[in-house]
């Protein structure tokens, strides 16, 4: 059989069934004729790929996800196909694969901590509903912003706890305060204690990793001035749930972590679960620092983020 027109008119199957681009946009995409695109589809259904779900009988990523759990001692690896190494399309891999290892694992009486931004909505948007008791959906970290890039804080929640049919507990506060004596006096709140300590308590975190290039979510917000920008790009190579650590897995800037509202890097530490949800080339050093600062053991992501993170 011949592996290289069966892996195309995969990949051309899974972009034009999951993905919902045209023939013609196919066509562009991997720079072939559109009557191509048409007979591998064609050729898709024909091997029997093509169902009620594209099934691809070459890709096993269990050998792949094995070997990740044992370089960073991780308790559990899901690895999402992905047919383009782009971020929209690892973004729409990774969501599902993190949707549907949710659903699979949670469990009555669970607490989930959510963080914010588009990785984690579009895991809120693909996950299923799912009847339970007693599960409770909980804010990791503020998500009032008055930037106009979207954070997705208050959609998440809603999302997440429509799927576990409960009512979310959100955190009505900025992610940063101006000064560290603001941040105590809201804390000392009865109500924000609650939500804070409730996010403390979860045993179950979904989270995804940010970089500290240009166009970061968290640089667009508008709580950071370029004096920090400056050092943390010295020093830091990602965040998580706006926490910042260099390539070791440590702790940076430890005067703009104190202004920041929501769950640290230790008490993250402390979850049971700690699901990073996270793939693309530009994220790579982002997610090796954050495996080796043991802030997640559970990983989703894509193919060509797990060979990148096995080289």
């Amino acid at each position: 059989m011949d592996n290289n027109k069966e892996r195309l008119s995969i990949n051309i199957a899974k972009l034009y069934y999951e993905s919902d681009y045209s023939q013609q946009q196919i066509a562009e995409k991997l720079n072939i004729s559109r009557p191509t695109v048409s007979r591998l589809l064609q050729y898709a259904k024909d091997q029997k790929f093509v169902r009620i779900n594209i099934v691809d009988p070459i890709e096993d990523n269990s050998s792949l996800e094995q070997m990740l759990i044992s370089k960073y001692n991780l308790d559990d690896v899901k690895i999402a196909y992905t047919p383009l190494d782009t971020r929209d399309e690892i973004t729409k891999s990774i969501s599902a694969k993190a949707a549907e290892y949710l659903y699979a694992v949670t469990k009555d009486g669970d607490i989930i901590g959510v963080s914010w931004g588009l990785t984690i909505y579009n895991v809120a948007l693909k996950l299923r509903s799912k009847s339970l008791k007693g599960v409770q959906i909980v804010q990791l970290k503020g998500g009032v912003s008055h930037s106009q890039s979207n954070t997705y804080a208050y959609e998440v929640v809603e999302l997440f706890s429509e799927s576990f049919n409960t009512v979310g507990r959100y955190l009505p506060l900025p992610l940063m305060f101006d000064s560290v004596q603001m941040k105590k006096l809201v804390e000392n709140d009865r109500h924000i204690k609650r939500i804070l300590e409730l996010g403390r308590q979860a045993n179950i975190a979904v989270f995804t990793v940010g970089t500290v290039k240009d166009d970061a979510l968290l640089f667009r917000l508008g709580y950071i001035d370029e004096k920090d920008k400056r050092i943390l790009k010295e020093d830091a190579v990602g965040d998580i749930c706006s926490r910042f650590f260099n390539a070791e897995g440590e702790l940076c800037n430890k005067e703009l972590d104190n202004r920041t509202v929501g769950i640290n890097l230790e008490e993250l530490k402390n979850k049971e679960k700690r699901i990073l949800v996270a793939g693309s080339q530009r994220k790579i050093s982002a997610i090796k620092a954050a495996l080796a600062g043991g802030f997640a053991n559970i990983l989703v992501t894509d193919q060509y983020t797990a060979h990148a993170l096995i080289k």
